[in-house]
């Protein structure tokens, strides 16, 4: 019923904390790391890390929003949730949003996190690779 307003709750305010991030990053420069052979490789910057969990959480809440148009549970005058003008359903409708829009924001945050690792991975990787290439 209104499943995806969490995940676009967490998409807000990681939009909002990868604006303040860029911001420190531009003023504070590029971060590079020096290989053990004295090579310099730019590191990804956390700014572009969180942008992909911005994708994915937008993403997400765009998908499920039109899903929930196509049911009819969204509509485009008010209360626009469907199941908030009954009492009864908006409890559903909260317990929806607790259970299942927290463990979506979860899951797709722990898929983030594991992106994260592999990317971490593939940096290291590149950079003890770098004498080898040279």
């Amino acid at each position: 019923m209104a499943c995806f307003l969490i995940p676009m709750t967490e998409a807000i305010v990681t939009t909002v904390a990868k604006k303040v991030i860029e911001k420190k990053e531009r003023k504070a420069g590029v971060e590079k790391v020096t290989s053990e052979a004295g090579f310099e490789m730019e590191k990804t910057p956390f700014s572009k890390k969180l942008g992909w969990l911005n994708k994915l959480l937008w993403g997400g809440s765009a998908l499920l929003a039109f899903e929930h148009v196509w049911h009819g549970e969204v509509v485009p005058f008010f209360p626009f949730l469907t199941a908030a003008a009954d009492p009864e359903e908006a409890s559903v409708m909260l317990h929806e949003m607790a259970t299942v829009g927290v463990s979506m924001a979860v899951l797709v945050t722990v898929v983030w996190l594991g992106m994260l690792l592999v990317s971490k991975m593939l940096e290291k990787k590149a950079l003890k690779a770098l004498p080898a290439t040279k």
